[in-house]
């Protein structure tokens, strides 16, 4: 017998009046607010416009959430469209249902709108919210908490999740596979984040890291996983996924580090250099100061100028009748 586990809510919905107040849609609210705030912070230190990445966010967030309900629908179809099933419930994402897949695929698309309308290059967004975009998945993953999901195998471990009776779900203890993927995640953004100041990424390197490191978390927590799902060669289709999106993240980081080496000078044209580069900022400060010594210079000579008029002006003048009394002579 377990006596130590981690409790599941009894319902994934709390009714404020009229009005139902859901775990799963909080979660994923509450990770796109942190993600537009972090990936926000970064934006700016580069160099961005504040206000630009929730801008662009306007874009993505919907397209991602289109984007990761229909990866969820095509590769779990027999849930919606098998016998028995009822399709509109295809419709219904506050039930739980986002695969990050299609939600980044999709995104991406939104994002890129986003970019061009903004004159910016989608790689320094997507760079700038990288480690944000972790942050939201350790946020959302716990909404499979609420809606007792995507757990694994049983298991009698202190750190089990206690799963209730259920449509599709039977009792019991289960490895909280939503818990290690939140904490993964962390981790990916700590990564990241760490491997950004250090290593100056790029042109969309820093967002390909994040990709990679998720794939393999994402990797071994969907082998533990015991929902019902697809199989290819004795293996779940999410793990073939999570290795094709790694072989794919690996090579555009090599390849882009030898294309395009370095970070952008300029991620918004009309701000200029990034902020946060100390040579620009001395730069900059010297600039700074020797236009505001021209400037002083001007003003000293504008100030004399008046005065030298004025001497000019005192001094000895020609006689205008000298000519008159030469001719009387």
């Amino acid at each position: 017998m377990n006596l130590a586990y981690i409790p599941s809510p009894s319902t994934g919905v709390i009714h404020l009046g009229p009005i139902p107040l859901r775990g799963y849609a909080f979660c994923i609210i509450i990770g796109v607010f942190v993600a537009v705030w972090l990936g926000n912070k970064r934006w700016i230190a580069r160099g961005g416009k504040p206000g630009t990445v929730a801008d662009i966010a306007v874009w993505a967030v919907p397209f991602g959430l289109i984007g990761g309900r229909l990866y969820h629908v095509i590769t779990d179809y027999q849930l919606y469209f098998g016998e028995g099933r009822n399709w509109v419930d295809a419709f219904k994402i506050w039930e739980g249902g986002l695969g990050i897949w299609g939600a980044i695929a999709l995104g991406a698309v939104g994002a890129w709108i986003g970019c061009r309308l903004r004159g910016i290059p989608l790689p320094a967004w997507a760079d700038a919210l990288a480690p944000g975009i972790a942050l939201a998945q350790a946020c959302g993953r716990w909404g499979n908490w609420f809606n007792q999901e995507l757990y694994g195998r049983a298991t009698d471990l202190p750190w089990a999740v206690k799963i209730s009776e259920g449509p599709n779900r039977v009792a019991g203890t289960y490895h909280p596979t939503f818990l290690y993927e939140s904490l993964w995640c962390l981790g990916v953004a700590a990564l990241v984040i760490w491997a950004d100041r250090r290593f100056k990424l790029g042109h969309g390197r820093a967002f390909a890291l994040y990709v990679a490191a998720y794939c393999v978390g994402r990797g071994w927590i969907e082998y533990m996983r015991v929902d019902e799902a697809h199989h290819i060669l004795g293996l779940r289709l999410n793990v073939w996924t999570s290795i094709v999106v790694f072989v794919l993240a690996v090579v555009y980081l090599v390849l882009s580090a030898k294309l395009r080496p370095g970070r952008e000078e300029v991620v918004e044209p009309d701000r200029g250099p990034a902020a946060s580069d100390p040579e620009t900022k001395a730069e900059t400060k010297a600039g700074e100061g020797e236009a505001d010594e021209a400037e002083g210079e001007a003003v000293d000579a504008g100030a004399d100028a008046p005065a030298t008029a004025e001497a000019e002006d005192s001094g000895p003048k020609p006689d205008a009748e000298a000519p008159k009394a030469a001719k009387k002579l």
